[in-house]
C-alpha cells in the first residue's frame, strides 16, 4: 500500500488522489467513481489553467457523458487573488449551474475559492491541481481575504485530487519556489511539535507525523532540478504538499505542517504584505519564517536547559495576564487587530507561573534527550538558505520587502499571535527574547540592521 492510499484511509474528507504526468486524464473516472449519478460538472478556472489542464478536463467529463459548464475567473486574464468577492463570484456561477458538482482547475486560489464557495452551498468538490505551489489542495479550511484581512475559513477539504505533475512542472518557476518553501517548512515545525510533546501541551499524533515526515526529506532533496521543471523531482514535491494536507485531515489541525514560521507568515498577512504591487504568496512568506524558526532552534540548542533556574525564571515571569497584555501597546505600536487578536490568542495561553515552573522542570528534566531529538529534525540555517535560494525562492526578508528592522518588530509580536506552543514561547517564556533578537539582528547577526 503506498503513503498515499494509506494517508486516504485516515483522511476525513477526500475519497480519492492521484499524482503524476499525466493525471489529469483520471479526472472523468475519478468524478463518475465520487460523484454517481451527477450529470453535471462546473469547472472552476482562470484563462490560464483553462489553457494548460480546464479545456482537457472538460472535454474527458463531455467524454463521458457528463454535461459540462465552465466559469473563468477574471476571464480578461488579470491577476486576482481569493478575496471574498470572488467566493461570492464562484458560488453564485455554481449556484445557477443547477446541481453541477464544481471541479475546480487551478492551484492555491481556485481550490481555495472553490473550496470555500462549495462549503457554502453544502455541497462537495474536486480539484485537478495545476502548480506544486502550496499544500492546500487536501486541507481543510481555505485561506481568503476578507474585509482586508487575510483569514482561515472553515472548509471541508476537496472529495478527490488530483494533480498531474507534468503541467505543474511546466507551471511558472515561482510557483515551484513557492511550494517549496511551504514545505520545506515543515522540518522546523517538526522540532516545534517534538518541543510542544515533550512539555505536555500538544501530543505527537503518529499517523500525522509520519505523513508530513516519511516522504519529507525525499521530496526536499533535489530544488534544482524542482527549479528546472524536472517532472519526476515537481511528482515528489507535490506528493509532500498532498501529503502534509492529509496529515491536517487525519489530526484535525494544522499542527503537522504549520510551525513558528506560519506564524510569522501569518503575521505578514494581517499587514496584507505586498512587493512591488503584488502580494507576496504564501510559501515565500513561509519561507523566510522558516529560516527565522531555523534560528530560533539552534540558537535554543546552543544552550544546555538542563541547568535553567526554575525558580529564579518563574519569579521573572509575569505575575499575571493583565501584567502581559499591559505591553501590548509598546510590542505591536498603532496596530490594533493586532493588539485584538493577541489578547484573544494569549488568554488561553498565558501561563500561570505554577503552570511556567511545571512546563520548564519537564524541559530541564528532558532536555538531553529532547535536544537530540529536535537536533536531528532541523536542516542547519545554512543549508536551508541554500536550498531556498537554488529553488528559486526569497532567502532574505528583503526578497519580499520586509526590512530587517520590520523582521525584528514581527519576531517581537509573533510569540502572542496564536494558542499554539511553539520555540519562540520558550525563548519568550526563560526571557531570552531580547537576546535573540540581538544575536539575530544585532551586529554580526544573520540580519544585522
Amino acid at each position: 500500500m503506498s503513503m498515499i492510499e494509506e494517508a486516504l484511509k485516515s483522511a476525513t474528507d477526500t475519497k480519492a488522489c492521484v499524482i503524476g504526468p499525466g493525471a489529469a486524464e483520471a479526472a472523468a473516472d475519478m468524478f463518475r467513481g465520487l460523484f454517481q449519478g451527477a450529470g453535471k460538472a462546473i469547472v472552476i478556472e482562470d484563462p490560464r489553467t483553462r489553457a494548460v489542464a480546464g479545456d482537457a478536463v472538460a472535454a474527458r467529463l463531455k467524454a463521458a457523458g457528463v454535461s459540462v459548464e465552465e466559469h473563468v475567473v477574471n476571464a480578461d486574464g488579470s491577476d486576482f487573488h481569493a478575496t471574498y468577492d470572488k467566493v461570492d463570484e464562484v458560488r453564485n456561477a455554481i449556484a445557477a449551474s443547477g446541481g453541477a458538482v464544481p471541479v475546480a482547475v487551478g492551484s492555491g486560489t481556485l481550490n481555495d475559492l472553490t473550496k470555500r464557495a462549495s462549503s457554502e452551498l453544502g455541497v462537495r468538490y474536486m480539484v485537478v491541481g495545476t502548480a506544486a505551489s502550496m499544500d492546500g489542495y487536501t486541507s481543510y479550511g481555505a485561506s481568503i481575504t476578507k474585509d482586508g484581512i487575510k483569514q482561515t475559513m472553515a472548509c471541508p477539504a476537496p472529495l478527490g485530487c488530483i494533480v498531474d505533475s507534468k503541467v505543474a512542472a511546466a507551471a511558472p518557476k515561482e510557483m515551484v519556489a513557492s511550494g517549496y518553501a511551504d514545505l520545506i517548512a515543515k522540518i522546523p515545525a517538526g522540532a516545534d511539535w517534538i518541543l510542544a510533546d515533550a512539555i505536555g501541551s500538544e501530543a505527537i499524533h503518529a499517523d500525522a507525523w509520519r505523513f508530513v515526515q516519511g516522504p519529507l526529506r525525499d521530496s526536499l532533496r533535489n530544488p534544482a532540478l524542482c527549479a528546472a521543471g524536472d517532472i519526476a523531482e515537481t511528482e515528489k514535491l507535490c506528493e509532500g504538499l498532498v501529503m502534509s494536507g492529509f496529515a491536517m485531515q487525519a489530526m484535525g489541525s494544522s499542527r503537522p505542517a504549520s510551525g513558528t514560521e506560519h506564524q510569522v507568515s501569518h503575521y505578514w498577512d494581517m499587514e496584507d504584505l505586498c512587493f512591488g504591487g503584488k502580494p507576496v504568496s504564501h510559501g515565500f512568506k513561509v519561507g523566510i519564517g522558516t529560516l527565522a524558526s531555523t534560528a530560533i532552534i539552534e540558537f535554543l540548542l546552543e544552550r544546555d536547559l538542563s541547568a535553567i533556574d526554575i525558580e529564579k525564571t518563574v519569579a521573572a515571569w509575569w505575575p499575571d495576564f493583565d501584567a502581559l497584555s499591559a505591553t501590548f501597546p509598546a510590542v505591536f505600536g498603532d496596530r490594533p487587530a493586532h493588539i485584538a487578536r493577541a489578547t484573544s490568542e494569549m488568554k488561553g495561553k498565558f501561563p500561570s507561573r505554577e503552570a511556567l515552573a511545571k512546563e520548564l522542570s519537564a524541559v530541564k528534566s528532558s532536555w538531553p534527550e529532547l535536544s537530540a531529538k529536535m537536533r536531528a529534525q532541523i536542516m542547519p540555517f545554512a543549508e536551508v538558505h541554500a536550498a531556498l535560494k537554488e529553488v528559486g525562492a526569497p532567502c532574505e526578508p528583503e526578497q519580499i520587502g520586509v526590512s530587517r528592522a520590520k523582521f525584528r518588530e514581527t519576531l517581537s509580536g509573533v510569540p502572542y499571535m496564536r494558542n499554539r506552543y511553539f520555540s519562540l514561547d520558550l525563548v519568550s517564556r526563560l526571557g531570552l527574547l531580547p537576546e535573540l533578537l540581538d544575536r539575530l539582528f544585532g551586529k554580526d547577526g544573520v540580519w544585522e540592521v
